[in-house]
């Protein structure tokens, strides 16, 4: 049984290769490859910003009638990512790098043209001086008196550092070291100064103040003495003041009881006769109920009547006062 995996294909006897027909492609076909731009550019047509490293899908063609020591050179078409606009650029394989063709200008190109300008006078020069002698002296010329101005300028630098080095910094720094001692030991007196004016302002107050003291107790009992004489206990009301505000507060609000009431002129007590019926009860009652209007009025507002009105309205209130007395002692 034969190999899945041939390896090996069979050629017959009568085989030539000369007799296969080989496809004939033209030289500059074009190939579609995937690449990274290989630098910075800026679409001249919209303006649009092509970064280094970014991806497409360009096509790649031999550059004909030019090559670098048989190396051939490739040329690259890409899109630009906004307007379509066709970019080209091709390999440089003489300076490694790559150049730009056709659609839009390089960025940051600035270093790499100075140093290709660099490198152009002085392909210039060698050549001049390559075949004419007095040229060569004029550049060596050139060159002594440059090389002069160098070395005055730096001898100008050296003399700077040497008086900058000629400078004690360490008598700066005990100058001002001692500066910092004097100015710290002027502000210590200052405060000590201070200090003693502040307690001898707090002294001859404490003194005054002492004295304003012994003063007023020498003048307290001298008043106390001449206060007290054999008259004046007479005079003096002995009750406290806290007594006498507290009544007084009792009064406003309840009323006198101790004192005469407005309507006791009022209140007329019975008489006893022979033929009267009225007991010793009774007659306390009619004292206690003149006793009660009494202590009642102080409160009530002060009304004007007339005497025998008044009198009526206080005898009808204590006959019924009598009759219900007598109603509970039956």
């Amino acid at each position: 049984m034969s190999e899945r995996k041939v390896l090996n294909k069979y050629y017959p006897p009568d085989f030539d290769p000369s007799k296969i027909p080989k496809l004939k492609l033209p030289k500059d076909r074009q190939y579609v490859v995937r690449l990274m731009a290989p630098f910075n550019m800026r679409c001249k047509t919209c303006g649009e910003y092509i970064y280094k490293g970014k991806k497409f899908n360009a096509r790649k063609e031999t550059v004909q009638n030019e090559v670098y020591l048989g190396l051939p050179i490739f040329r690259f078409y890409i899109k630009c990512t906004r307007c379509l606009a066709e970019i080209t650029f091709k390999t440089d394989p003489e300076n490694t790098d790559y150049t730009m063709e056709h659609g839009a200008t390089r960025n940051f190109q600035a270093e790499k043209l100075l140093e290709e300008e660099e490198k152009r006078v002085q392909k210039e020069r060698e050549e001049e001086e390559l075949n004419n002698p007095m040229k060569v002296l004029e550049n060596r010329t050139k060159d002594s008196k440059l090389e002069m101005e160098v070395l005055e300028n730096l001898q100008e630098l050296k003399e700077l550092n040497q008086r900058q080095a000629n400078v004690d910094f360490e008598s700066m720094l005990k100058q001002y070291k001692d500066y910092e001692e004097e100015r710290k030991r002027r502000e210590l007196e200052e405060d000590e100064t201070e200090m003693k004016a502040m307690l001898e302002q707090a002294q001859s107050r404490r003194f005054l103040e002492d004295s304003d003291s012994d003063e007023e107790a020498v003048q307290v009992p001298s008043r106390s003495v001449l206060k007290m004489k054999p008259t004046d206990i007479l005079q003096e009301d002995m009750e406290p003041q806290s007594k006498k505000l507290k009544t007084e507060s009792w009064e406003r609000s309840v009323g006198k009881l101790n004192s005469k009431s407005q309507l006791a002129g009022l209140v007329t007590v019975k008489k006893q006769t022979p033929g009267s019926t009225t007991t010793n009860g009774v007659g306390k009652q009619t004292t206690l109920q003149s006793s009660d209007a009494g202590s009642w009025s102080s409160s009530l507002p002060a009304v004007t009547q007339p005497p025998s009105a008044a009198q009526g309205s206080s005898l009808s209130l204590l006959g019924a006062y009598s009759d219900s007395e007598d109603s509970t002692s039956d």
